[in-house]
């Protein structure tokens, strides 16, 4: 019987870097076998949530759940474990400049499975045809494009058939055909693998186009999730000067500071000086 259960959860999580909070209070659900968007203004903590899924930081308070797990309380060993279960795309793919296409997909079933090397050969070559790229197996990644190793980190990402694949902006610089093929990708390869996707992307467009659910992150929490018919009508201001891309509204064009007086007041004061 599958579940109905969330496949990653996060209860009442409080996160921050040094004295600065990333995430106040979240809470919020991946639902399991959907394409999941996390989404928001730059250093609202998408890809935070991703590090602590993947137990690269753990949270101040509260739980990260992966499978209804504890990600926070495993030790190396359950830490490891739970790994196996995830795939990640990272931003402009990451792929190993000295290592060919092939090898940079055969990278973690040589690292993480005991597989004889014929076996890995048909693991990679089938990997590689799911994202069009089987004919170049022995290029460098100084020989394809840019939309091309995004494909390739795509085929690594799902080497190991994870249950979770995670997506860090992976739409980032990508031409219109190449972004479209990248997000086309996404969604058959989550339906065709019966994966869990979590998709952290700026671009709404092309999100929407393939996302069950969305979640908008704004000022530490979650500003609005839902279906994305359901969160283009939130009327939430921060929700919608994300999606219609407007200048002004709740997340300010300055950084906050001390008042321009303060700071140039002295330097004002000085100018009147040396003129009198």
């Amino acid at each position: 019987m599958t579940s109905t259960a969330p496949f990653v959860e996060l209860r009442n999580v409080t996160f921050g870097y040094g004295e600065r909070v990333i995430l106040r209070d979240l809470s919020l659900q991946v639902p399991r076998g959907k394409v999941t968007a996390l989404m928001g203004a730059s250093g609202g903590g998408k890809t935070t949530v991703l590090r602590l899924i993947g137990g690269q930081q753990r949270a101040r308070q509260g739980q990260v759940l992966l499978d209804g797990k504890d990600v926070g309380a495993m030790d190396a060993a359950g830490l490891y474990a739970a790994r196996r279960r995830m795939g990640m795309l990272f931003q402009f793919g990451a792929l190993f400049t000295d290592m060919s296409v092939f090898d940079n997909v055969a990278f973690p079933l040589r690292e993480h499975a005991d597989l004889p090397e014929e076996l890995v050969r048909d693991i990679v070559l089938m990997k590689l045809h799911a994202v069009g790229l089987r004919g170049a197996r022995a290029l460098m990644p100084s020989e394809i494009s840019g939309g091309m190793a995004r494909r390739v980190a795509l085929a690594r990402a799902i080497a190991l058939d994870p249950e979770l694949v995670m997506y860090d902006e992976p739409f980032a610089g990508l031409d219109p055909i190449s972004l479209g093929t990248a997000a086309q990708l996404i969604r058959q390869l989550n339906d065709a693998m019966g994966l869990t996707s979590i998709l952290v992307s700026h671009d709404v467009e092309e999100t929407f186009r393939v996302a069950d659910h969305v979640v908008i992150l704004g000022s530490g929490g979650v500003a609005a999730q839902g279906s994305p018919d359901a969160v283009r009508a939130n009327p939430d201001p921060l929700v919608q000067q994300f999606i219609h891309a407007r200048p002004t509204g709740p997340v300010p064009f300055h950084y906050p500071g001390v008042s321009a007086e303060q700071d140039f007041g002295h330097a004002g004061a000085a100018t009147k000086e040396r003129r009198a």
